[in-house]
């Protein structure tokens, strides 16, 4: 059997403002000649399918449009929610996706059977079984208790996914016994790169997993939610595929890809490059040079080349903020758009012009960071700051969800 691994999508995703429907469009053609080239069996995706919990109507076309040419390829398609998904709304359409050999875990069920599906030939044999975990809330995970502390919660978070992991390992040695096992997941290991991106986990990532806790029952781990493909320390083959189009600039360098298994050969899964649809380029220096990189940019080719600039220079000048905000005003080189543009001076002063290069744009803010600094201005002991900063992340899980 032939099996590929993808995982953060973000469809309806925006980078500064710019939509990347495009980009996805491409990515779904490419990644249907690609199983069609590889003969792949089963498609698995590990989370996050939307950037939003309440995607556009565009979004949600995309996907749909997505599962439709990906079912005419006769693939098996498993799918779980990440922590930008609803999954209420994955889950909506679910009984329907069946029927068409797809299946969707879009939140936790009750019934924790219900993420076990069974992987059948053409001879209707039982060849493999997949425990499809969907991310787990905090509220899958622990029942609130005032009396926990801060540490107590985390490491309820942690034992909490593994129980699910184990128990998850545990029905599918019951229900299909000496038939290999592998699993999906979307959650923060410990020891991993992020990059800029992500949107913080089980409270804030303090929980990162330690993913020697997945045990040792399932032949493959694939892992969703950081957009940097890695492998992941554990005792079986546990794999981020990364997500396959860069979200952030941060990402600009990150090799893209999505992974295949052939279990005929091996757990361990190869590499296939995702092509670069659009590529992302970050520019920085003193006026003098960020115009002569402008000058200098070479014949692009595919999509529009997002460009993000940043003038540094030693003192403060409003002259040379009025002059990069020209800059950008008449850039007009075919096959590049300038998507954001910043200044940092290396003296800080604290004129009130001098402002500008502290102004931050409202889609770089994280929500954490903001309450953060309004904590930091407060003197609040320590077990108190904790205390607060994990009642806030509870808020927004549920103010996301």
């Amino acid at each position: 059997m032939k099996i590929l691994h993808t995982a953060d999508w973000h469809i309806g995703k925006k980078l500064h403002r710019h939509d990347l429907y495009t980009d996805f469009e491409r990515f779904i053609d490419w990644l249907c000649v690609e199983i069609k080239r590889q003969k792949v069996d089963l498609l698995l995706v590990s989370g996050d399918i939307f950037d939003l919990a309440n995607p556009s109507s565009e979004a949600r076309g995309q996907y749909y449009r997505a599962l439709i040419a990906l079912r005419n390829l006769d693939c098996k398609v498993i799918l779980t929610g990440g922590n930008h998904d609803s999954p209420d709304m994955l889950n909506a359409p679910r009984e329907l996706l069946q029927v068409l050999d797809m299946h969707v875990i879009g939140g936790l069920p009750e019934n924790l059977e219900d993420t076990i599906i069974p992987i059948k030939d053409q001879n209707n044999n039982v060849e493999l079984v997949v425990a499809a975990l969907p991310y787990l809330r905090d509220a899958d995970l622990r029942s609130a208790n005032q009396g926990q502390t801060y540490e107590d919660r985390i490491e309820a978070v942690r034992e909490g996914i593994a129980s699910v992991f184990g128990q998850a390992a545990a029905l599918c040695k019951k229900l299909y016994p000496d038939v290999p096992a592998i699993a999906l997941g979307h959650l923060y290991a410990a020891g991993i790169e992020p990059s800029e991106s992500e949107r913080d986990i089980q409270i804030g990532n303090q929980a990162a997993f330690n993913a020697s806790q997945f045990g040792e029952y399932f032949k493959y781990i694939a892992l969703g939610h950081i957009h940097k493909p890695q492998q992941v320390s554990a005792a079986v083959p546990t794999f981020y595929s990364g997500s396959p189009l860069p979200l952030s600039f941060s990402e600009r360098k990150d090799p893209k890809r999505i992974l295949l298994i052939d279990t005929e050969n091996s757990w361990t899964p190869t590499t296939i490059a995702v092509p670069i649809f659009r590529r992302l380029i970050r520019i920085s220096g003193d006026l003098g040079k960020l115009r002569s990189k402008l000058r200098k940019l070479p014949p692009s080719e595919g999509l529009a080349s997002l460009l993000e600039l940043e003038l540094r220079e030693e003192r403060y000048d409003a002259l040379k903020i009025y002059e990069l905000d020209e800059m950008v005003s008449s850039f007009n080189t075919a096959g590049y758009e300038i998507v954001k543009h910043r200044a940092h001076f290396e003296e800080n002063q604290k004129e009130a012009g001098a402002l500008y290069e502290d102004t931050t744009q409202l889609e770089d803010l994280k929500p954490r960071d903001v309450f953060k600094e309004k904590l930091n201005d407060q003197n609040y002991d320590p077990e108190d700051y904790q205390e607060l900063l994990s009642a806030f992340d509870e808020l927004m899980e549920a103010a996301e969800r």
